[in-house]
């Protein structure tokens, strides 16, 4: 194939769909791409623009080379962080480009652009969605959506989103954003967890209003076949540089909490957000890794070459998490409780990569009641009525089950 997928790298080998005790549905679902008899014909003397990267396939080859493949007059793609191709660091800005195997321009919107300008879309008739998500507010990929869809409206484009499964879309959990902590990582008013397939966000950003001046675009969405929230998808492409295991992808949502706080979260390493800890826990817990600089996954992490003490947590059990329909807080209680150095565990002065804790968890209040030592059920209380609210509004723009 033109686009080459292996470097992206299968999450599987086998055949199989059982990961521990966890089942997955990924032999009864059909992905949007997947349907090509519902879309392709309407695509036919019609110019493309794909908001794609390494994720968007259909079958085993790449969404544009299929496209391109079928006659479709695919003009353009507007790639999102971490790149068309998915091998961009955490962060980093990426540049234009051209795709060697088509020749197709690819324009970068996590760069000096963030949405595609009217000169980008004067020569397009159809925008094409077609990105994994995995489920979480400060997966930045939604506000790409959000602003290609305010693009779209603002230039009278129509926008078609080939749905994909949410790994996380079994649950909804977390506080609601406060819009004072609005940023790159945090620009809606939802919870940490959003329960929602990027073809429901779009629906819900667009009834809401969330489009610049309540603009709203001519949506239309192919959607995932035999599908429901509550069935388990394993990713047949790695979402992003440092989400490359199955673990990751269901600890996520908990783990990446810790981007806020003066500890390393497996960056540096083979199993990023699977593991959490620091020096200072020398002599507190057993279990060490060393984090090493890794270029296009971690170049300079936090401890880089030194050893980390912590908490494993890819022994968790996964079936039980699932169970829980919860983000595990216990895990950033007990490592404030048991660090040596209390002051220095939401320091961001630390490391130029420790995230702002306030923008993670939406809310202001989360860092004071760790500090607090509160218990998770104050935590969870302080949630409401919000988390139910949300819930509520949720349902008017639910595809599935």
């Amino acid at each position: 194939m033109k686009i080459n997928l292996f470097i992206f790298s299968i999450l599987f080998l086998s055949s199989g769909f059982v990961f521990g005790q966890l089942k997955y549905a990924n032999d009864k679902i059909k992905t949007g791409a997947d349907q090509t008899e519902l879309y392709i014909p309407q695509l036919k003397g019609k110019r493309v623009a794909l908001i794609a990267n390494q994720t968007s396939i259909i079958g085993k080859s790449h969404l544009l080379d299929s496209l391109v493949k079928r006659g479709i007059n695919v003009v353009k793609v507007f790639g999102p962080e971490h790149g068309f191709r998915g091998n961009a660091s955490n962060g980093t800005e990426v540049g234009d480009e051209v795709d060697k195997g088509t020749g197709v321009k690819i324009i970068s919107l996590y760069g000096a652009k963030k949405k595609p300008s009217k000169e980008d879309l004067a020569d397009v008739d159809v925008l094409i969605y077609d990105i994994q998500d995995v489920g979480c507010r400060f997966y930045t990929n939604i506000n790409i959506l959000r602003d290609v869809m305010e693009s779209a409206a603002q230039y009278g484009k129509e926008m078609l989103i080939l749905d994909r499964p949410n790994p996380n879309a079994y649950f909804v959990d977390g506080p609601i954003l406060d819009m004072k902590n609005k940023s790159g990582i945090g620009q809606f008013p939802i919870p940490i967890v959003h329960g929602l397939t990027v073809a429901e966000f779009a629906q819900m950003a667009n009834g809401e209003g969330w489009l610049e001046n309540n603009l709203k675009v001519k949506l239309r969405v192919i959607k995932n076949a035999n599908y429901k929230h509550d069935m388990l998808y394993k990713l047949p492409i790695y979402p992003s540089p440092n989400l490359n295991t199955p673990e990751s992808i269901l600890l996520y949502p908990s783990t990446c909490l810790f981007e806020g706080v003066s500890l390393n979260h497996g960056r540096g390493t083979d199993y990023a957000f699977t593991v959490v800890g620091g020096p200072m826990y020398k002599g507190i817990y057993n279990f060490n890794y060393t984090p090493v600089s890794m270029p296009g996954r971690a170049e300079d992490p936090l401890y880089q070459d030194q050893v980390c003490y912590g908490l494993d947590l890819r022994q968790t059990d996964l079936e039980e998490l699932v169970k829980s329909k919860k983000i595990n807080l216990e895990w950033m209680m007990e490592l404030y409780a048991k660090h040596p150095n209390k002051a220095r565990f939401f320091d961001r002065s630390i490391h130029r990569q420790i995230g702002n804790i306030d923008y993670l968890a939406g809310v202001s209040e989360f860092k004071e009641q760790i500090k607090a030592g509160l218990s998770e059920e104050e935590i969870r209380k302080s949630w409401e009525p919000g988390l139910s609210a949300y819930k509520k509004m949720r349902k008017k723009y639910l595809l599935y089950k």
